[in-house]
């Protein structure tokens, strides 16, 4: 599993003093895989908005647009892949668009990664406005990693039943023409363990009990073999107690570092359709949760009140009770076993994306 990556990667999103999240969740990994990272931070702030309190600026659109000028006057932008990444407002977003147009033109092979940061959960991160620019920018994307809210607010489209999955990926690939989508997180409801092929359902599981989160992901590229429009694969996570920051950046980097013609596997037979995308996002998926995992161990380890379970009422009687529950939960990255997880020399089992094959039919 250990692949040493050329090219440079252009990594456009938020930026924290303390903790992982935005870009400390995604240029450390690129680079422990042999990427050059260049960066542009879209806001500068202490720690991340989980915290309840933070502090820095945001940067503007004219920010951003001087430094990517100034990066061009010294032919300092030599990109292969761009990442973006948390972007907090309309107008910001908009000078990125700009940019990322340009930037498609010059460079038709570029790869293109966005995760469009909406927010999660029914709540929005970001202003309204910010949602009709992304739109209007997923033409320019090779892959797209929105949440399962990202995917519903940016299809207009409620994932309830399995009609509405295929109208909202048809409205992606159709529409928008992204030709690869992954929804990083879809809540395992019984819908969708009713339609999951046998072979990627988690065992005794109910309704009731919802301990798991589905990973989807669709590809127009080399559709030999799919019986639709994409060839889809699927897989589901364990969730693990507690609230963790940083796991969607961290995800999609990972993702972008992985999209290699180079590590594709041999195909497995005729009637196991694979795609760049699924093996990259089986390999995203897989780090991600080892990641995910030893950074909950660590937490098991804590002293007693750093490790306390979420209480809207006490946290906010007492902040620093939330804080001290926040610090623990910083994703483990750059501990070695974090790298080693990182640079695939860490024995973990593989979460296969095992393909959907009836999606389409069914």
């Amino acid at each position: 599993m250990s692949h040493v990556a050329t090219g440079r990667v252009l990594s456009i999103q938020s930026h924290v003093a303390f903790g992982y999240v935005g870009g400390k969740a995604a240029i450390f990994p690129l680079q422990c895989m042999g990427y050059d990272v260049d960066v542009i931070n879209t806001v500068n702030f202490s720690n991340h908005a989980g915290y309840g309190r933070f502090g820095g600026p945001k940067a503007s659109a004219k920010d951003l647009s001087e430094i990517i000028h100034g990066m061009e006057r010294n032919g300092l932008l030599h990109p292969s892949r761009l990442l973006t990444g948390y972007i907090p407002n309309a107008e910001s977003l908009s000078a990125i668009s700009d940019f990322a147009r340009k930037v498609k033109v010059e460079k038709p092979d570029l790869i293109y990664l966005m995760d469009p940061v909406i927010g999660d959960g029914g709540k929005m991160y970001v202003a309204p406005d910010v949602v009709p620019v992304y739109r209007s920018m997923l033409p320019l994307a090779t892959i797209i990693t929105p949440n399962y809210f990202e995917a519903e607010t940016l299809t207009d489209t409620v994932l309830k039943d399995i009609t509405s999955l295929r109208r909202a990926l048809t409205l992606l690939h159709e529409q928008y023409r992204v030709p690869n989508v992954v929804i990083s997180s879809i809540p395992l409801r019984q819908w969708l363990i009713d339609e999951l092929p046998e072979a990627i359902r988690p065992p005794e599981h109910t309704l009731e009990d919802s301990d798991y989160l589905l990973c989807l992901c669709s590809s127009t590229v080399d559709v030999e073999g799919s019986n639709g429009l994409s060839t889809v694969h699927a897989q589901f996570v364990p969730l693990l107690p507690g609230y963790f920051s940083g796991v969607g950046d961290l995800f999609s980097a990972l993702l972008l570092g992985h999209f290699r013609s180079a590590e594709l596997p041999l195909p497995e037979g005729k009637n196991i359709p694979q795609t760049l995308l699924s093996y990259a996002t089986s390999m995203a998926l897989t780090k991600t949760h080892a990641v995910l995992k030893s950074t909950y161990q660590y937490t098991l380890t804590l002293p007693e009140d750093e490790r306390q379970s979420t209480d809207v009422e006490k946290d906010a009687a007492e902040p620093l009770r939330k804080h001290k529950r926040m610090r623990g939960r910083e994703l483990r990255i750059v501990q070695p076993e974090g790298q080693n997880i990182i640079r695939g020399v860490e024995n973990i089992d593989i979460r296969k994306m095992g393909p959907w094959l009836e999606f389409w039919t069914t």
